[in-house]
């Protein structure tokens, strides 16, 4: 039997919609694929889009700016010398883009201006930090994205 290359181009389709098919309902299917949502609640959350765009605002306006950075020992969260540690209220969410079990939350609890979350709480990847702070009533927000090694 011969096939004309129109039926050739119609077989080849058909092959290829079945192939994306399977993996479509592979990844659906399968636990192994974890597809949540970024943030539970999405629209609720989108709703504080201006608060947070305030806040971040605030922090940005700073003169002298917290640092987190990572190092052996793990993240360290560190204030200037400017602020007043018991004045400083919040907490430091660390958020695993790839996996929300990962994720949590920690207060900000200072010793000489600085909070260290330590390096066994943290797996190897990137992390985003998002510390929501608050100083002499004013509200800020910081954003930053690590790497662990």
């Amino acid at each position: 039997m011969k096939i004309n290359w129109g039926t050739g181009i119609v077989i080849a389709f058909a092959l290829f919609m079945t192939f994306i098919l399977y993996f479509v309902f592979e990844v659906q299917s399968n636990s192994k694929y974890d597809n949540d949502l970024v943030v539970e609640e999405y629209y609720k959350h989108d709703t504080h889009f201006q608060e947070e765009m305030a806040r971040i605002q605030n922090a940005h306006d700073l003169q002298h700016k917290p640092v987190i950075k990572y190092n052996d020992q793990g993240v360290t969260v560190t204030f200037p010398a400017t602020f007043e540690s018991d004045k400083i209220k919040g907490n430091v969410l660390l958020y695993r883009p790839s996996n929300k079990k990962f994720d949590f939350d920690t207060q900000l609890a200072l010793n000489n201006s600085s909070l260290l979350i330590p390096q066994k709480k943290l797996i190897k990847g990137r992390w985003d930090v998002n510390m929501e702070w608050q100083y002499e009533g004013k509200k800020y927000l910081t954003k930053e994205v690590i790497y662990v090694n």
